[in-house]
């Protein structure tokens, strides 16, 4: 999955969001020992995240967790659509889902394995140098945003754009786009590589290795401050399991402890900007 917009609960676009959201699932079964499976629910077009060539970040983790489990990982595919959650870990063919917002109350959450943010990604040619939605640039340049589902909703810098007035420059990207194209939320970021928008506010794990895969430099600065109430722009991502199940909770937050120093690296590895609690945002970076 991909957003967590937990303050957007209780709208008419609360639970598409939230499935919106969800980045892609690593399953574990909690009764399994000799011969276990993780059973990974994850969508096979959507890197960074998950692809079906099990080159995502969130593939690298599930593998990482699956070792440290002595188990073997077994991926169910489903793309991230309405109905991802109700298809997969409700149904049960999956245990685990990644990429959960910490306080999102569709599962139940382990500890948080990252914290990342919204942030503005525009090409290091193009002389920008953005860090505030309240820059007065943002009202003259052309500015890409996700929107979820049909009916364009706005994600939560969608919405504070919108407060200050600024929507004729706006271009939505649906997080869905077209599914026969490879990773279709990327469309957002190849607009930005190709000069088709100057500037996009995405989450910040989509922009990992963008500037790698579309042969641009790009600068990446995180949305200060982080929050906007009652909207947020930095999150804690933990793992989503099944309600009350809490004894797999406890063993994949015991997996996580053990295994903090190598989920560091394999989001370092793939660009995943971070921030600290508190912290305000992360340092800019630019990605030739």
């Amino acid at each position: 999955m991909s957003f967590p917009f937990p303050e957007l609960r209780g709208r008419t676009i609360g639970r598409a969001l939230m499935l919106a959201l969800a980045l892609i699932g690593i399953g574990a079964s909690s009764g399994a020992t000799q011969g276990r499976e993780l059973r990974v629910c994850a969508d096979p077009n959507n890197l960074p995240f998950s692809n079906q060539r099990l080159e995502g970040f969130e593939n690298r983790i599930s593998a990482l967790l699956a070792q440290e489990l002595g188990a073997t990982v077994h991926y169910t595919w489903w793309a991230q659509r309405r109905g991802f959650i109700r298809n997969t870990l409700r149904a049960g063919t999956c245990d685990v889902v990644m990429g959960a917002p910490r306080d999102w109350d569709e599962v139940e959450t382990t500890r948080p394995y990252y914290r990342s943010t919204y942030v503005f990604v525009y090409r290091s040619d193009s002389g920008l140098d953005i860090h505030s939605l309240d820059d007065p640039v943002l009202r003259r340049l052309t500015i890409a945003v996700h929107t979820i589902g049909d009916s364009y909703h706005n994600t939560p810098p969608g919405h504070a754009l919108a407060r200050r007035g600024i929507v004729r420059n706006v271009v939505g990207y649906s997080i869905y786009g077209d599914y026969s194209q490879d990773n279709p939320p990327l469309r957002l970021i190849e607009a930005v590589a190709s000069r088709a928008v100057d500037v996009a506010v995405v989450w910040g794990p989509f922009t990992g290795r963008a500037a790698e895969w579309f042969g641009a430099p790009l600068t990446v600065v995180p949305i200060t401050p982080e929050s906007e109430p009652p909207f947020r722009f930095a999150y804690d991502i933990a793992l989503g399991v099944r309600k009350n199940d809490t004894a797999l909770k406890q063993e994949l937050d015991d997996a996580l402890d053990r295994r903090a120093p190598e989920i560091r690296r394999i989001l370092a590895e793939y660009g995943v900007p971070l921030v600290s609690p508190g912290a305000g945002g992360a340092r800019q970076e630019e990605r030739p």
